[in-house]
């Protein structure tokens, strides 16, 4: 069964908590109508070039002049993250955590900022990068594992993800079935973070949570986590 806009929550209703998850220590990481709590990758004030906000969604949008990744403001290291997301055919973006450094650079195509962590991907089937490789299709841990079982998702449709940090202890989730769990000590995991940190630095367990701009119109929105103890 896919799982669509509508079985997430009521018309209206997005962007919110209810009591209940208040109590249980949730908070919205965005209020749906400004770009509060969210920053360029690199620190720079939040990057509407490449960002906006459309119908009550964080948008990635389509530049051929340079375009930049997003962060949370704040850092966290054990947490529940939950959000909704939406790509179109060919699309490709995605969602990264336990962020180990930035880059940015200057090409023909303009500025670029980029976030170097532990990315869960977002992609169509379709699209060229995610038909090279099972390891990045979406729920994926980019280039480490593939997602089991394969669970469908809508494109043009929201669909509905979480990831799970507890310690060493990290699960990606798909409209409702947990799809990928793994362990931080885990040689490949271990190796990637390592690839990702800076020359000389220790690996970071604490970090913003990013969103990519992959050149692809990306949504996002009903975005909330739950530190861990």
């Amino acid at each position: 069964m896919i799982w669509t806009g509508f079985a997430l929550c009521a018309a209206g209703q997005h962007n919110r908590l209810t009591d209940e998850e208040r109590q249980q220590g949730w908070r919205l990481l965005f209020d749906g109508t400004t770009s509060q709590g969210w920053l360029e990758i690199t620190g720079k004030p939040f990057p509407t070039h490449s960002w906006t906000i459309e119908d009550g969604c964080l948008k990635a949008l389509v530049r051929e002049d340079g375009f930049q990744d997003i962060r949370t403001a704040d850092t966290f290291r054990s947490f529940d993250l939950e959000f909704d997301w939406k790509l179109l055919a060919d699309g490709n973006s995605g969602v990264k955590y336990l962020i180990q450094k930035s880059d940015e650079w200057v090409n023909q195509q303009g500025r670029q900022a980029r976030a170097r962590g532990l990315e869960y991907q977002l992609a169509d089937d379709r699209n060229s990068d995610a038909a090279s490789d099972p390891a990045r299709v979406t729920a994926s841990l980019y280039s480490v594992y593939a997602p089991s079982p394969r669970v469908p998702f809508a494109l043009g449709e929201f669909n509905h993800s979480r990831i799970v940090v507890r310690g060493d202890h990290v699960e990606h989730w798909l409209n409702g079935v947990k799809v990928l769990e793994f362990g931080l000590q885990q040689a490949p995991v271990s190796k990637q973070l390592l690839n990702l940190r800076g020359p000389d630095e220790p690996v970071r367990r604490e970090s913003p949570i990013s969103l990519q701009n992959h050149s692809s119109p990306t949504w996002f929105r009903d975005i909330k986590i739950k530190p861990l103890p």
